[in-house]
């Protein structure tokens, strides 16, 4: 079986480390995999597929030597070597936002649109797309195909781990500390207390008083489904949870559907999971159902009371594995698969 070298840049990051893990799992046609990082954390081990590899510093790496890259270091990282990458003849694969919202470089979900993945010889790199953008559109992709879509309303619940691992420790702190009837000390990531909080506030402010991981889910969403006509309006909050981001999910459709056709398409769906039983638990949460698995669950499905063609549903996902690292390695399986 033909072989394929891999650099996984960011390799001892979260969303590196869960890439690493993946590959092994999925039982991806590697060959050599190169763990990449900055030049402090050169010289660490991670774990690799019953071994550990020796990180390697990213500013001199080879890029020749590997035919996929998978970057998850941030944006300025990515911004500097994923072109390098790419014309080392490397195929990028970038999870931060630097390329997102460039015209002739696809942004793909695996299960939604994995056509646009034919643009990739324009520069060498495919974008992954945010997080809550990601599992949200898992969801509505059947349903889009099926009637339409002309408006979503969604607000986000995300988990700490989304904003890195200093956000998790900030919040494993603040709950430690308000557990034991001690002061919070000083803040750090968050600008106001997380434990026991809810933030209503992920990324920078814009002009419009929406904020950046809002209008995230607007751009992303349009350019995904490549429909310029949808209405999208987000509210992103940041909820007290480690782990899995969490969705309620307000559409109106082109053509009306039933709550019960919704959750037939969705049963039948990729990559997703319905958890809807109309009883106390009957309904997926980021702790219980999503964290640490690969597929986007959905529950909560009925038919909104408001519009004549709305519906409602709960979505949630685990941002690190599909939100992040699982879409990154389902690209590149497409990729080998039908153009490498």
């Amino acid at each position: 079986m033909k072989t394929f070298d891999v650099a996984v840049v960011g390799a001892t990051g979260a969303v590196g480390g869960a890439m690493l893990e993946i590959l092994a799992e999925r039982k991806f046609p590697f060959g050599q995999v190169y763990a990449l990082a900055s030049e402090r954390s050169a010289g660490k081990r991670v774990e690799f597929n019953g071994t550990q590899l020796k990180v390697e510093p990213l500013a001199s790496f080879d890029f020749s030597k590997a035919r996929i890259g998978l970057f998850s270091a941030g944006s300025r990282v990515s911004a500097e070597y994923a072109p390098k990458a790419a014309a080392a003849g490397c195929v990028v694969v970038d999870n931060t936002s630097q390329f997102r919202y460039q015209a002739d470089i696809p942004l793909v979900v695996s299960e939604v649109n994995p056509q646009a993945l034919a643009q990739y010889r324009n520069h060498g790199i495919v974008a992954n797309p945010n997080c809550s953008t990601m599992q949200m559109l898992v969801a509505l992709k059947p349903i889009h195909d099926a009637v339409g879509i002309e408006r979503i309303n969604v607000a986000t619940y995300q988990s700490v781990s989304g904003a890195g691992a200093r956000a998790i420790r900030e919040l494993a702190e603040q709950t430690a500390r308000l557990l034991n009837a001690q002061p919070l000390g000083k803040g750090g990531k968050f600008p106001k207390q997380i434990a026991f909080n809810v933030l209503p506030h992920i990324d920078e402010f814009q002009d419009n008083g929406y904020t950046r991981e809002e209008m995230k889910m607007v751009w992303e969403t349009r350019k995904i489904l490549g429909d310029d006509a949808i209405g999208v309006n987000a509210t992103a909050v940041r909820v007290p949870v480690f782990y899995g981001h969490s969705e309620a999910l307000h559409i109106e459709t082109r053509e009306k559907i039933t709550a019960d056709r919704a959750r037939a398409l969705l049963r039948s769906a990729p990559g997703v999971e319905v958890l809807d039983e109309r009883r106390a638990g009957g309904y997926p949460t980021a702790a219980t159902e999503a964290a640490h698995r690969d597929a986007v669950f959905v529950g909560r499905i009925r038919e909104d009371l408001s519009h004549p063609r709305g519906l409602d549903l709960w979505v949630v996902g685990d941002n690190i594995r599909k939100g992040a690292a699982l879409n990154s390695i389902q690209v590149a399986e497409l990729l080998v698969k039908s153009y490498l």
